[in-house]
């Protein structure tokens, strides 16, 4: 826990005091609740998890859908599908195929299991907005604490090869490819904090209490394993302060505008050290 007193209260208050209550709240459940039941939701909650992950790993790329299409012997939507990811379009189009899959994967699946399965409402797991906007200026200080860090990494090699991950021609515009980009990968981003956040460690607080955080962390930070280490060493901090913050405020929507934010400006970043803005 920091010394200073000031930072003592807020470390208290955003983290100390939410592993707590989290730990209490997960004892009482357990108590009133069969062991089967909390067993059985858990389990849903982490095969459920490797579906998603699953999802996103073997249909990020369009050629299974290609594929489909000829096999089941649509050659008129084949046609438009190579013409979109084999065409002179084909890297601006299959980014932005990657983005939507992202998102449908880590918003559908995790809705239908919470209200088809599991039977509960979606608000339960991190959608929440009333009684946020109080929260805004933690997630602002956590901003302003990063930026110098995504400064520093912007300027190293590993980062300006991976940012950002639609690259403007010399004396292309912003508008309107890297616009409509930023607005799908704002979206995934998203879904990303819903999956994590919301979905995993809302999930299972109620079995494993506070401990659904560390165990969200893990394949959150295998996803940043082709980033740069920096950033993959990053994510397991951010991992963990994003997921106390869900658990207190009870909504993943700052950490999502947060997240947003980051990746925005490491854009921007790239984007100037390119000499392409």
């Amino acid at each position: 826990m920091p010394s200073d007193p000031t930072m003592r209260h807020w470390w208290r208050g955003h983290f100390t005091d939410v592993q707590s209550e989290v730990d209490a709240a997960s004892e009482a459940y357990l108590v009133t609740t069969p062991t089967r039941v909390a067993n059985r939701k858990t389990a849903i909650v982490l095969v459920t998890a490797a579906l998603v992950l699953t999802s996103i790993n073997y249909a990020k790329s369009p050629r299974w859908l290609l594929s489909a299409l000829d096999g089941i012997g649509l050659d008129g939507l084949t046609a438009v599908a190579e013409d979109l990811f084999i065409g002179p379009d084909q890297a601006f189009n299959t980014l932005i195929f990657w983005g939507l899959i992202q998102f449908v994967s880590y918003v559908a699946i995790p809705l239908l299991v919470i209200t088809v399965v599991l039977r509960e409402h979606p608000l339960d797991y991190g959608l929440r907005f009333k009684g946020i906007l109080s929260q805004g200026r933690t997630y602002l200080l956590l901003l302003a604490v990063s930026l110098p860090f995504i400064v520093f990494a912007s300027t190293t090699a590993a980062f300006q090869e991976k940012y950002p991950f639609y690259d403007l021609a010399p004396g292309e515009s912003l508008w309107p490819r890297m616009v409509v980009w930023w607005v799908v990968y704002a979206a995934q981003f998203v879904g990303l904090e819903f999956f994590f956040r919301g979905f995993m460690v809302h999930g299972l607080k109620w079995r494993l209490g506070y401990m659904a955080v560390f165990v969200m962390i893990v394949p959150y930070n295998m996803l940043h394993f082709q980033k740069p280490v920096l950033e993959a060493l990053a994510a397991i901090a951010g991992g963990y302060v994003l997921g106390s913050l869900s658990l207190k405020t009870r909504s993943i929507w700052w950490g999502a505008m947060l997240h947003i934010g980051v990746a925005l400006t490491m854009d921007v970043l790239s984007l100037g050290h390119k000499g392409l803005l």
